[in-house]
């Protein structure tokens, strides 16, 4: 049975990814911190009725010694890590804690994959935030990057450093540059999200 390491498994796609993965014979195992895994927390894996199906480890993507002990105890075959602050908006608010998490924190994630040299496989969720000024009409991995926030500063920080892991250490690295996605899913603060739920509370007679 191969088994799969996600950060960030109560977000959207983490939780997807998980259904996923149990469904071609994975054992799953997923970072949490405290306060991520409550039942508030995990909603999206409950709403799949996976979250009994799924191991739920405590640590933080910015504490590297929590990873390290994580890849040690575990063999571990494949690593996702999907953990960020996500906000757009909130990044500017926010750019230091989304730094820590969304840039170190892929360091931390890479760092410990090269010292516990588990040999497992890594994969990094990049974002199209990272193209930033459109300067084509069509987007491709050969495309320029100029990210406009400190979101996609963040996350061009981890997509170089996959590349430079991969590169200098041999790893088996790969990013996926991911672009807006949906789902029932999707966190409410997204506007997606709110004019969705704003359409069904006027279809419903709950609001105007």
């Amino acid at each position: 049975m191969p088994t799969a390491f996600i950060t960030g498994i109560t977000g959207q796609d983490g939780a997807y990814l998980s259904q996923f993965l149990l469904e071609k014979g994975y054992r799953v195992i997923g970072l949490a911190r405290r306060s991520a895994s409550s039942e508030t927390a995990t909603w999206r894996l409950r709403w799949l009725g996976i979250l009994d199906d799924v191991e739920i480890v405590g640590g933080d993507v910015t504490d590297l010694p929590s990873l390290l002990r994580i890849f040690q105890k575990y063999k571990l075959d494949e690593i996702y890590n999907l953990a960020a602050q996500s906000l757009v908006t909130a990044s500017w608010q926010q750019p230091l804690l989304t730094n820590s998490v969304t840039a170190v924190g892929a360091a931390n994630v890479l760092e410990a994959l090269r010292l516990s040299r588990s040999g497992a496989r890594f994969y990094q969720a990049s974002s199209s935030e990272m193209f930033g000024r459109l300067e084509e009409p069509k987007q491709s991995e050969r495309s320029s990057f100029h990210p406009r926030s400190p979101y996609g500063a963040a996350k061009l920080h981890a997509h170089c450093l996959t590349v430079n892991y991969r590169e200098s250490f041999g790893l088996h690295t790969t990013s996926g540059i991911l672009f807006n996605h949906e789902s029932p899913l999707r966190g409410i603060e997204f506007v997606t999200r709110k004019v969705t739920d704003g359409a069904a509370r006027i279809k419903l007679g709950l609001a105007r």
